[in-house]
């Protein structure tokens, strides 16, 4: 039920829809009573029964009040014109009462309307918020497929499942509540009756659904895992087609979604038994009302005439089928909080990349890079030890090394997307936790050896960091990444979609887009991830002669497998198993005959 309650609080922006809606459930409700209450003076009228009142009472705003003033009107019209008149002035205000309510009834549904939508509206807001500022080790952790899963399947199961209930827990209570109000005014004996015996069917229902929220809460996890086995599937497609491995991922495929289906089906089965037992126990309590409240009128007890039965029963079915709906939307909420928990798992997610309290905004970058004492581990194992090392304003400093010795964690400390475990890093003498995010990233462009592009034009993807970007600035970034050329040979030049993840582009190409990205941006320090291992020479050429223009007049930090790369570099550092174990430029460390003349050999070899 806390749960519930939460989502519920998704409701606060839109609260006086919420009272505009209860207000129009509560005339409707009314008007609905109102109508139905007129069974009564109609069966009266139609068997003769009423006794035709002498004395105009007194006009007193009750249920009795009220009853007896129409009883003294209805006489009236008997007395001056004939039974039949009054039949109808009954007949035409069951009419005017049954409109109004269902003229409330559509009023409230009006207002509801932008309820359901802006509550998911504000949830997908939320979700994708939180997804785009978690940090990057929230993500190695998760399937990329269950997330995905996480913000559609499970956000639509809410909206299917909960906010389509709102209906029913805003409307059904309401009517329950007047009708039973009715049915107490009627007969007080007869809705004791009722009252004792509809919990017991309350409790039958409760115990079909005791498991729904759990056995849901597994399908949607299995789903989650369906939908990254399709993720992989479509990525790894050349590998798989190369090892033959068809079969064996289609097996595996089939297996899970064969579990998924059984799951599905379990769950199907109890939800849907919800709506026919519902509707026998309703059967089985009208039976009861019927039997108890005719033998109260055999009996002559409870001032109980056939004609009020009549009208009991018929306001008492008032009061099944939202009981009924009621049900339902229990079980649909049951379902919909499984969605709701695994929703929570990313809502709830804690970043740890947190920004102090009074944090300072860097407008430039003026003197140096500290790594000062720097340690890092990502769980148990230490990737960095102890690092030390100052990267002067204007200096391009190199990161080599074998493969998981730490060069790319060491440059993604600087933009914090981690956060070093011990020691710090400082620029410009000023711890980079004390500065704030957005300004710091704000210093740094990055090209990655993946260069990743969005399905955009280029024009976009080149203009990506840069908020009203003119087309001459992106022209002009552009040539200075030697991208300009092969750009405006497509068929519709920076206006040209690039494809998903630039698919349309060879590596080279899309290297060199960001770096004209990169170049467009115009960052004091530059972070260069291994930007040319994967090309061939043609296009290594092309993009080194880019990164050479995109490093003029900046800093930079270029992580490298190919030593040639890195010859003008002012500082090449060697990192061996998280530690800086040689620093020097190019002939110096050659002369050391070391780590870094080990790997130099190897290449040349």
């Amino acid at each position: 039920m806390k749960k519930f309650i939460r989502i519920l609080k998704y409701l606060y922006p839109f609260k006086w829809y919420v009272v505009i809606n209860v207000f129009s459930n509560v005339l409707a409700a009314v008007f609905s009573l109102f109508s139905l209450a007129m069974l009564i003076p109609f069966l009266q009228l139609l068997f003769g029964t009423v006794p035709l009142v002498e004395v105009k009472p007194e006009f007193v705003i009750s249920a009795k009040g009220l009853a007896q003033y129409l009883n003294y009107y209805l006489s009236e019209i008997i007395k001056t014109h004939d039974r039949a008149s009054a039949l109808l002035f009954v007949i035409v205000l069951v009419l005017v009462a049954s409109f109004l309510k269902n003229l409330f009834t559509y009023l409230s549904l009006y207002y509801l309307a932008p309820i359901r939508t802006g509550v998911l509206q504000n949830m997908r807001n939320l979700l994708y918020r939180k997804v785009v500022d978690l940090p990057l080790g929230y993500f190695t952790e998760e399937k990329k497929g269950d997330i995905i899963s996480k913000m559609t399947n499970d956000v639509n199961e809410i909206e299917i499942s909960i906010i389509r209930s709102l209906e029913m827990f805003f409307r059904d209570p309401i009517i329950i509540i007047i009708h039973l109000i009715g049915l107490i005014y009627i007969s007080p004996q007869l809705t004791l009756f009722v009252l004792l015996i509809l919990p017991l069917t309350g409790g039958v229902i409760g115990r079909v659904g005791k498991n729904l929220r759990k056995t849901s809460f597994k399908g949607q996890t299995k789903m989650g895992i369906i939908l990254t086995m399709i993720e992989e599937t479509i990525g790894g497609l050349r590998v798989i087609k190369a090892f033959n491995a068809e079969n064996k991922v289609i097996s595996r495929f089939e297996s899970m979604n064969s579990f998924y289906s059984l799951l599905m089906k379990k769950m199907w089965r109890r939800r849907d038994l919800a709506s026919p037992l519902s509707e026998f126990l309703g059967t089985v309590v009208v039976v009861l009302v019927l039997w108890y409240g005719g033998n109260l009128i055999f009996a002559g007890k409870g001032n109980l005439g056939p004609e009020a039965l009549i009208a009991y029963i018929g306001i008492f079915y008032m009061i099944i089928n939202p009981a009924k709906s009621f049900s339902n939307a229990y079980y649909n909420v049951l379902k919909g909080l499984a969605s709701a928990d695994r929703v929570d798992t990313i809502l709830n997610a804690e970043n740890p990349i947190k920004v102090s309290a009074g944090a300072k905004t860097i407008e430039s970058f003026n003197h140096d890079i500290e790594f000062r004492n720097v340690s890092f581990k990502y769980q148990d194992d230490w990737v960095l030890k102890n690092i030390n090392l100052t990267i002067k304003k204007g200096m391009t400093v190199a990161l080599v090394g074998q493969s998981g010795s730490g060069k790319s964690t060491m440059v993604d400390l600087i933009p914090r997307f981690w956060d070093v475990t011990e020691g710090e890093i400082l620029i410009d003498g000023v711890n980079i936790k004390d500065y704030d995010i957005a300004s710091l990233r704000n210093l740094m462009g990055n090209v990655n050896q993946d260069p990743i592009l969005f399905n955009d034009t280029f024009y976009n993807n080149i203009a990506f960091g840069v908020d009203g970007a003119k087309m001459e600035d992106v022209v002009n970034a552009a040539k200075i990444a030697n991208a300009h050329d092969f750009i405006i040979a497509t068929p519709n030049g920076y206006h040209t979609n690039v494809g998903d993840r630039g698919s349309k582009l060879s590596g080279g190409q899309r290297q060199r887009v960001s770096i004209a990205r990169a170049i467009l941006k115009n960052p004091p320090i530059m972070i260069l991830d291994e930007a040319t291992s994967a090309l061939d020479t043609e296009s290594e050429r092309l993009v080194q002669d880019a990164i050479d223009n995109l490093m003029k007049h900046r800093t930079s930090i270029v992580i490298a497998h190919r030593l040639s790369t890195i010859r003008k570099a002012d500082l090449i550092c060697v990192l061996h198993e998280g530690e800086i174990v040689e620093r020097g430029k190019h002939d110096e460390l050659l002369e050391l005959n070391g780590y870094y003349a080990r790997l130099h050999s190897m290449q040349l070899l």
